[in-house]
């Protein structure tokens, strides 16, 4: 017997995500908040089917589209990657509405889709983009000095921005493509020194350093929770970084903030103040998604691979 899975893939400023149509798990219904764990609980080796090899790559992001629990919102949708779940994911959501553009499945150029942590909003723009306004996010401790073994001292920040983040401040390397390998080994010894220096909830790491386009305010290289890294700018850790910067005074509300990623691809992000007095902001991030393929998933009862392949998984 074969389990068939209808998905369309597409990426957003380089990073890649797989939205779920139909055949994937039935998590029934409910808020969104319990369905991922119920997800997780019961139905965790389609998760690694779907995303991971021999169907898809540690760097692919999944996207099940759900029937929302929230009755003004035109869509749900929960975010896996290749080692569990996902609160939001800003390229993943600029992804999803692309799709259901392209799709014919949008009422309108705006919707409203409710994720396990939140409801956001978001409008296709005349040339293409999509806006979306994320989450509240805020900074959790500002400052932060992490020893790190072989490293030294690395000072940042610890901010919620959909997913948790541990954004550096200190030190702040020159950020390019060809050092990427360099990026991963300090981001992944950073990501576990915060871990164990008080912050386990941090699962994303982000570099800061000059960005290359006139254009741009910053350059970043993030670490994703599976030991991979971001192809776009991250619209959860920009929104987290408009978070920062709301909390310094060093960005007005509205005013534009313009994040390179480590492919010199961008989003542009802008605030508003949800509790000014608890530093708590709704960021709002631009960006543009492609669509790249479409197809199904075939789970052959017989593969031995059935449900992917996990790092310590051999056929003898």
């Amino acid at each position: 017997m074969t389990q068939k899975i209808e998905f369309v893939d597409s990426h957003t400023a380089g990073e890649p995500t797989r939205v779920i149509l139909a055949g994937g798990p039935d998590l029934g219904s409910g808020p969104l908040s319990e369905r991922v764990k119920r997800f997780g609980s019961d139905y965790d080796s389609l998760r690694r089917a779907m995303v991971t090899e021999p169907r898809g790559a540690d760097v692919l992001i999944g996207a099940l589209l759900c029937d929302s629990n929230d009755l003004t919102c035109d869509a749900g949708v929960i975010f896996f990657n290749n080692v569990g779940y996902l609160g939001m994911c800003g390229h993943g959501l600029i992804g999803l509405v692309e799709t259901l553009r392209q799709l014919g499945k949008l009422k309108s150029d705006r919707c409203r889709i409710e994720t396990p942590v939140g409801i956001v909003e978001a409008t296709v723009e005349a040339e293409g983009s999509i806006t979306f306004d994320n989450v509240m996010s805020y900074r959790k401790a500002a400052n932060v000095a992490i020893e790190v073994p072989e490293v030294g001292t690395v000072v940042g920040d610890v901010a919620w921005g959909g997913n948790w983040f541990f954004l550096t401040r200190e030190p702040k390397p020159r950020l390019s493509v060809s050092t990427i390998p360099e990026h991963l080994v300090l981001t992944t010894a950073i990501r576990k020194a915060v871990n164990e220096q008080g912050y386990p909830e941090v699962d994303h790491v982000e570099l800061f350093g000059e960005p290359l386009a006139k254009a741009s305010h910053s350059r970043n290289f993030v670490l994703c929770p599976g030991l991979e890294y971001d192809r776009s700018p991250c619209g959860t850790g920009t929104s987290a970084k408009l978070a920062c910067l709301a909390a310094d005074g060093a960005l007005k509300p509205g005013e534009r903030w313009v994040q390179e990623g480590i492919l010199g691809t961008s989003f542009t992000g802008v605030y508003r103040w949800s509790c000014e007095e608890k530093n708590e902001i709704i960021p709002t991030v631009t960006g543009r998604a492609y669509l790249t393929a479409e197809g199904r998933l075939l789970l052959d009862d017989a593969d031995p691979f059935r449900m992917g392949i996990s790092a310590d998984e051999t056929v003898l």
